[in-house]
């Protein structure tokens, strides 16, 4: 996780983004994202999950906050560096972040795609992806930051099979993430899938997910721009947790809670200032998959 120094939304980032609030005012968000972005990692450690916090005091990466864009890490010791659309984000890039890794944990291989930006193919890591890391399966809506060449490309490298569909919010926009409309868990999957624009890719989505065991949550438009898909399922001390927003968590109904009861221990996390940025808890914590060392 990364805690925000000089926290703003980023301008560069809205015309695609329409989950971001629009700043009509001149007030100093840094204050309170600091402290939200603190509260959920201490939030998170009470519950036994391992987190490496990084502080940005930086002032000209404001979406440093969503780390899980630029790099993921995967079992075997390998990570991948990504492309990204805007040149504000490609300045999240850190070395330090890798060297920590490569420190506290076995890295073999470090993929980096990023020089792909000079031709206009971006791929923005597991926030473009939504990863079904037991079934090997990359789930990904098509949108500027989603090229289907490095997605093709990540996939046949780091052994997935890529399923591509469109989807779209109640105005015709395109999902700017699959990472904000979907969230795949052990036991279950929570989805929007009114928002998926081919009925049959809708079914086959649907079906394969089932397959692997898990049950379906379907998801209302209304959930989904309140953050719902935007969870990650993490590692507790001895239980599964599934971390989101409180803005997520209001949102869901008591059937859907039940559910995921069942599976996980929900977690909520108030980031109400982190979220005017566009994104949510998930985006907020970038997943470590690899092996720590003795």
């Amino acid at each position: 996780m990364v805690r925000p120094h000089h926290f703003t939304v980023n301008v560069e980032t809205a015309p695609d983004n329409r989950f971001q609030v629009a700043e009509h005012d001149a007030s100093d968000l840094s204050p309170p994202a600091y402290a939200e972005i603190t509260r959920a990692a201490a939030l998170l450690q009470e519950e036994g999950v391992a987190v490496h916090l990084f502080e940005d005091k930086g002032s000209d990466t404001p979406d440093s906050v969503f780390p899980n864009n630029w790099f993921s890490t995967h079992p075997g010791g390998y990570v991948a560096i990504y492309p990204m659309k805007a040149p504000s984000r490609r300045r999240e890039r850190r070395r330090d972040v890798i060297q920590m890794l490569k420190r506290y944990y076995r890295v073999q291989v470090v993929i980096d795609y990023s020089g792909l930006e000079q031709d206009g193919l971006f791929l923005e890591g597991t926030g473009a992806m939504v990863l079904d890391h037991i079934h090997r399966v990359a789930y990904a809506v098509r949108s500027e930051r989603t090229n289907p060449i490095v997605l093709e490309r990540f996939c046949n490298q780091f052994g997935f099979e890529p399923m591509l569909f469109s989807a779209k919010d109640p105005k015709g926009a395109d999902i700017y993430h699959t990472n904000v409309l979907m969230c795949i868990a052990t036991d279950f999957a929570m989805i929007g899938l009114d928002m998926i624009t081919d009925s049959v890719r809708r079914r086959e989505i649907v079906d394969r997910l089932e397959r692997t065991g898990r049950r379906v949550i379907g998801l209302t438009n209304a959930q989904i721009e309140n953050f719902a898909g935007n969870a990650i399922e993490l590692q507790g001390g001895n239980r599964r947790i599934l971390a989101l927003s409180t803005t997520a968590f209001l949102a869901l109904t008591a059937e859907q809670v039940a559910i995921i009861g069942e599976s996980a221990k929900l977690l909520p996390l108030a980031i109400p200032t982190v979220e005017r940025a566009g994104g949510s808890v998930r985006c907020t914590i970038a997943g470590v998959h690899l092996t720590a060392r003795s």
